[in-house]
């Protein structure tokens, strides 16, 4: 076991399933439905669709571009 803290984007994850009682994956997934869509236009169809906060939607965005290398 690791006493590192989780750094960046996936800092979020866990308040973000708390909070919108969804699993990361189901997020992400939505997100890659929608490429090729750019980076803000992802955050702002969380923000506006799913009515997440800017800093939540900001997260999910940019680790899921990352992994995929977008």
């Amino acid at each position: 076991m690791t006493d590192e803290r989780i750094k960046g984007p996936a800092s979020y994850f866990p308040s973000i399933e708390k909070k919108y009682g969804r699993p990361i994956a189901e997020w992400q997934a939505l997100v890659r439905g929608r490429y090729p869509a750019k980076h803000m236009e992802l955050v702002a169809m969380l923000k506006d669709e799913h009515g997440m906060g800017h800093g939540h939607a900001n997260a999910i965005v940019a680790q899921t571009l990352a992994e995929d290398k977008k």
